[in-house]
């Protein structure tokens, strides 16, 4: 294959993949954006694995389809309520490839650099490997906090900043001792320092809370993108290097988009983060905050039926019961009645950003009733009612009304503000975030326990029960 083509197929994956970003900028492109990453990403493999600078092309087929069958296994059997977890595992894996690309590099016999060349080299290996190892450890912790295998209270060591200070010293110092000491560089260096990102890059997350994991997923996700950079300068592959440095830029906008909707800052976020326990139900003997008021599916039903304007919250709830589609066949019922049914969509619901988006895109919910925080909140002084599914710590009101609360100032969406508030939930436990929520006894809101799932078929039952019962009535 000439290196002519190969260039020429890599600017067009370059191409595509900054078709792809711009794709997946608004619901209604973002299929065809990831059609085109799916094409790029196609392009560059099957280019690079069979240019001009490979060999032994029975031994890269052989792991092209391996990895391809892993991946296909994973992408049928993984539900959109694990997407988180499966985002942070993977890039784990671009961390780990950054590590071992660094490593094998600087083992390489072959490699003969000499002077500022090599000087260079060794840099931009050793940034790669400590970036990647950083990466591949805490991805590996985020998963762990996804998944429910560890806790999502931060775990804040004494002094943990000035541990990290003296992990970033060691560093430099091993930077010393593998920079310009000999050539080849030595291997021993390179591997502490290894060692020492990988617990850096655990500490780091540890201390980070459940309510800030979705930025966590995004930040994870910028490491890894500069992760690929570094091992493209180290292959010296320039599409690599481009590709990474989208992703890393792009991961890092996103988590700057988010930290401001949560009213953090991404240093205060790294630092420790404000998730100061799991979600949990009151101690034994605990009094509620105030009085509670509970409905049934029926009433619930009933109060649909009578409204005029519904907004509809989803969460996290309702992406672990999948209650998005018959949800949205109740909609459909109501507007039918000529009631205006929207969707309303906080930037951090669930625990990737677009979660919810995602969820409601699969039911076939119309793009045009899904409307962002900032879009929705002015509305809801003239919504009779708010139907709240699984979400609460976005719609908690101590993040504007307690500045004692350790959400206080982060953006919500005010549903309380509605005539009527329907709540619904399985317990009264609290959020990720492992605060209480005051809307529970806000007197317009209405409490609906129960799975979700079970909940959502039950209102529609009733509501085609009346659809069913009014031609006779009349």
């Amino acid at each position: 294959m000439p290196q002519t083509f190969v260039t020429v197929a890599y600017l067009a994956a370059a191409l595509l993949f900054i078709l792809s970003l711009s794709g997946l900028s608004t619901q209604e492109s973002a299929r065809r954006g990831n059609l085109f990453g799916m094409t790029g990403m196609a392009l560059a493999i099957l280019v690079t694995a069979f240019g001009p600078r490979t060999g032994n092309y029975g031994v890269i087929a052989a792991m092209l389809l391996a990895g391809g069958a892993v991946g296909a296994v994973v992408a049928f059997r993984v539900g959109m309520t694990a997407m988180p977890q499966l985002v942070a595992i993977l890039h784990s894996f671009v961390g780990l490839a950054a590590v071992l690309v660094g490593v094998a590099g600087t083992l390489d016999p072959s490699m003969h650099l000499l002077g500022a060349e090599a000087r260079i080299h060794e840099v931009e290996t050793y940034i790669g490997v400590v970036v990647g190892a950083v990466t591949f450890s805490g991805s590996l912790v985020a998963f762990g906090k996804l998944q429910g295998i560890l806790g999502s209270r931060p775990l804040l060591l004494p002094a943990r900043h000035w541990l990290n200070l003296l992990m970033v010293l060691v560093w430099i110092w091993l930077a010393t001792r593998f920079i310009g000491v000999s050539s080849p560089a030595p291997v021993v260096p390179l591997l502490v320092a290894a060692g020492v990102a990988a617990v850096l890059g655990v500490h780091l997350v540890v201390a980070i809370g459940g309510a800030d994991m979705p930025v966590v997923v995004s930040m994870l996700n910028s490491y890894s993108g500069w992760a690929a950079a570094a091992a493209g300068f180290m292959l010296d592959n320039d599409l690599l290097i481009v590709t990474g440095a989208l992703v890393g830029s792009s991961g890092a906008i996103l988590s700057y988009i988010m930290c401001q909707a949560m009213n953090r800052s991404f240093i205060s976020v790294i630092a420790g983060g404000f998730g100061t326990a799991e979600g949990a139900m009151p101690a034994p003997g605990a009094k509620p905050a105030g009085p509670v008021r509970t409905v049934t599916a029926e009433d619930a039903a009933q109060l649909l039926r009578d409204a005029k304007k519904v907004v509809i919250v989803p969460g996290y709830g309702m992406a672990v019961a999948q209650a998005q589609y018959p949800l949205w066949e109740a909609s459909k019922l109501l507007k039918e009645r000529g009631i205006l049914v929207r969707f309303a969509i906080h930037p951090v619901a669930g625990r990737l950003p677009g979660h919810m988006n995602v969820l409601l895109a699969e039911a076939r919910v119309p793009y045009d009733i899904v409307l962002e925080m900032e879009e929705i909140n002015p509305d809801f002084p003239e919504t009779d009612v708010v139907l709240v599914i699984g979400a609460n710590d976005i719609v908690n009101p101590g993040a504007m009304e307690d500045p004692a609360s350790p959400i206080y100032g982060m953006p919500i969406l005010q549903v309380w503000r509605a005539k009527y508030c329907v709540v619904m939930k399985r317990s009264m436990a609290s959020g990720y975030a492992g605060v209480d929520n005051p809307l529970f006894y806000k007197p317009n809101t209405l409490m609906l326990f129960g799975d979700a799932r079970t909940t959502v078929e039950a209102i529609l039952a009733a509501l085609r029960a009346d659809e069913v019962s009014s031609p006779a009535a009349g």
